[in-house]
């Protein structure tokens, strides 16, 4: 119903000026899935459809529905120069550094990349991310097990300006990789170390006190944190709004109290509420206990 109402025989929607009216202020509001049907209309609109891509500042591979096929998404961003998001999903099948090298290589102004289980690119995709894209902000690479320290120092040096970094399960990382980074990135707001059996005192220490700006912290599953470390973020971090520490074993209420006091979220129950569910999962209640006794 779309495509018959926007074809030429229908009215002159093409006459309107296709830079200045259709692309920023019209295609801009349809889905992804919409415009490439559009393209199949007539030659004028596989013009302008082409156009529009090429101007789009915002590619999310989810928007098009299934798995996005590989020539479809070089097709799609072979002549886009001005992306500043670019997030990729369900393409993990077949994403390479071949694919991604050229679009991270010619779209500089890049803000936001998401790349969560992308398990087929290499380090190189990385380092070419660090030195194509200074201005980066946010980026994503949760479960990518090929980000290692080399390419880690890369991102630091080049791309200062980070405010969220997502290394969930990026298991090659060690403390040294992460102090480096906090050293050089000062302006982490957000960050997860979350799946890393290799992330310890020493690297959530350096990141308590090299970013101060610092509100969301991830360690899920870190095994080698302890008390001490928890009490230097609380020291260092005035602004921290969250902390996960589920399953590290070596955490204590002692040391979690100090940020449950600040109001800090916290994913873990204080002892005395954790022990009342534990009573009623076995029992089937939870009996009255006057706290005042």
């Amino acid at each position: 119903c779309l495509m018959m109402s926007l074809t030429p025989s229908r009215g002159c929607l093409l006459d309107l000026p296709w830079e200045d009216i259709l692309v920023p202020h019209i295609l801009c509001h349809l889905p992804l899935q919409q415009l490439l049907s559009l393209q199949r209309v007539s030659k004028s609109f596989q013009s302008l459809i082409q156009l529009y891509l090429a101007n789009m500042r915002c590619f999310d591979s989810s928007q098009i529905g299934p798995p996005i096929p590989r020539a479809a998404f070089v097709n799609l961003l072979k002549d886009n120069e001005v992306l500043q998001q670019l997030v990729l999903q369900n393409c993990s099948e077949w994403l390479t550094d071949r694919e991604l090298l050229p679009v991270i290589g010619q779209n500089h102004h890049l803000h936001q990349i998401q790349l969560k289980g992308c398990a087929q690119l290499s380090r190189h995709a990385l380092v070419a991310i660090s030195l194509s894209c200074p201005n980066l902000r946010h980026l994503s690479l949760a479960h990518c097990e090929w980000v290692d320290s080399l390419s880690l120092r890369s991102l630091a040096d080049h791309c200062k300006a980070l405010e969220a970094l997502d290394l969930t399960a990026c298991r090659q990382l060690k403390d040294e990789a992460i102090c480096y980074l906090a050293q050089k990135c000062g302006r982490l707001k957000s960050l997860s170390l979350a799946v890393n059996a290799n992330v310890g005192d020493v690297a959530v220490e350096e990141v308590a006190k090299s970013c101060p700006e610092l509100e969301h912290l991830d360690l899920t599953g870190c095994l080698r944190v302890k008390n001490d470390s928890i009490r230097v973020l609380a020291e260092y971090c005035p602004k921290l709004r969250s902390l996960k520490v589920k399953h590290c074993h070596n955490v204590a209420e002692s040391s979690l109290s100090i940020l449950r006091s600040r109001g800090v979220e916290l994913d873990v129950e204080p002892p005395l509420q954790r022990a009342l569910v534990l009573l009623q999962d076995v029992v089937g209640f939870a009996p009255f206990i006057n706290l005042q006794i």
